[in-house]
């Protein structure tokens, strides 16, 4: 599990190489914080988390992005199905796990939770996108399992 930041990246020392996600959803990414992009372009930071969810789901309807809101995300535990609270903010393209923040500075707990969300949904590419920063790409990470 990589995080790396979305315009350069950067192998990890010491680590086995991982196979990078598909061509695919490499381009569904691109997608993604392209309309993440406009989003900020049009609202700044400083606005809730809601709101640039609402909104980012709403830019990706426009560009033809199958977008889900609020996915649940069970956890299994010794055979046993739980609906233990966790919520995915989008899932793009049944493919893409998006978590978006708009906090100060983005936190190894913020990484953590993209990292547990993509263990237990199995899906291979996550991002995190903080919408209360200057530059939008200064609040982009991506993680790959």
């Amino acid at each position: 599990m990589a995080e790396t930041p979305i315009f350069q990246r950067q192998a990890r020392q010491g680590r086995q190489a991982r196979q990078e996600p598909s061509e695919e959803l490499d381009q569904l990414a691109r997608i993604v914080i392209d309309a993440g992009l406009a989003v900020h372009r049009a609202l700044g930071p400083g606005l809730l988390e809601n709101v640039y969810e609402q909104c980012l789901a709403h830019e990706l309807a426009t560009r033809s992005v199958a977008t889900r809101r609020q996915v649940t995300l069970p956890v299994t535990y010794k055979d046993v199905r739980l609906d233990a609270g966790y919520r995915v903010d989008l899932l793009v393209a049944d493919a893409v796990v998006v978590e978006i923040k708009s906090v100060e500075a983005l936190s190894r707990l913020h990484q953590s939770q993209i990292l547990t969300y993509l263990r237990l949904s199995g899906f291979r590419l996550g991002l995190l996108l903080n919408f209360n920063v200057s530059l939008f790409r200064d609040g982009v990470r991506r993680f790959t399992r």
